[in-house]
């Protein structure tokens, strides 16, 4: 954690014996900031760094930071971004992008620990956040408890099939999406052009993935802005965070 100076050491092996004590002790002296181990196991050969299994050899399996003034959880198997400064240029340029209104309802996608979420719904009047991973919501649901906010909901479904069901009754004002390298799913978009949502904040890491579903969008969707956002320095790789408005004729 850049803001409070916790850490989580994460050990990954192949092997599922409990590592010993005489390993995790010389860490705790030589970090003694740390407030969590974990040794994950993971004995597939794939390009997955982590694997399913997981022992707590000391603490708890989680740490904290801090993004703006809101406090996270964040256990080992949850994504957070490790660069906390440009961490928060990011979602403040999300944010201003996304120009959220007091009597907005808004959906984040893709929602995982609730990160983005919960700086919205200091502007919302309500956000739906959706992830399909189950420990990111149970974690996500624990972050706004942490941070006092009640006007937020997450929900453990595929994004695609919350808006269908429910748009059925309802509209929704903002979208925010910030999937994966591999992007949004075809179903998703056609989801998304169903929805007739009028904003949608892009936030992507991956700029091949990001044109091509803009183009996907692009017979419904405007681009208004994009701004890039250089997260990690003297690597080639870079977030970019794009403003759709819908057209007036669709």
């Amino acid at each position: 954690a850049q803001h409070n100076d916790e850490q989580m050491i994460i050990l990954v092996c192949n092997s599922s014996q409990a590592l010993d004590n005489e390993l995790v002790d010389s860490i705790k002296e030589e970090i003694p900031n740390v407030v969590s181990i974990v040794q994950n196991i993971n004995q597939k050969k794939t390009n997955v760094i982590l694997g399913e299994k997981q022992i707590v050899l000391y603490g708890h399996d989680y740490y904290q930071d801090n993004i703006f003034d809101l406090k996270f959880k964040i256990s080992s198997k949850s994504f957070f971004q490790v660069n906390s400064d440009q961490t928060e240029v990011l979602y403040k340029t999300a944010l201003d992008f996304a120009n959220i209104q007091k009597s907005d309802v808004v959906l984040d996608a893709y929602s995982g620990i609730g990160t983005i979420s919960l700086m919205m719904a200091r502007e919302a009047k309500h956000v739906y956040g959706v992830e399909i991973v189950k420990d990111a919501v149970i974690m996500a649901k624990e972050n706004a408890k942490l941070n006092d906010l009640d006007n937020v909901s997450f929900v453990e479904d595929k994004a695609e099939d919350f808006i269908r069901k429910y748009v059925k009754e309802k509209s929704l004002d903002v979208l925010l999406v910030d999937p994966p390298r591999k992007g949004l799913h075809q179903d998703f978009i056609e989801s998304v052009i169903e929805s007739k949502v009028n904003r949608f904040v892009y936030v992507s890491c991956n700029p091949k993935t990001l044109v091509r579903d803009l183009s996907l969008l692009k017979e419904h969707y405007q681009v208004e802005k994009v701004q890039c956002v250089d997260m990690f320095p003297q690597t080639l790789h870079v977030e970019s965070v794009a403003l759709l408005q819908r057209k007036s004729n669709k």
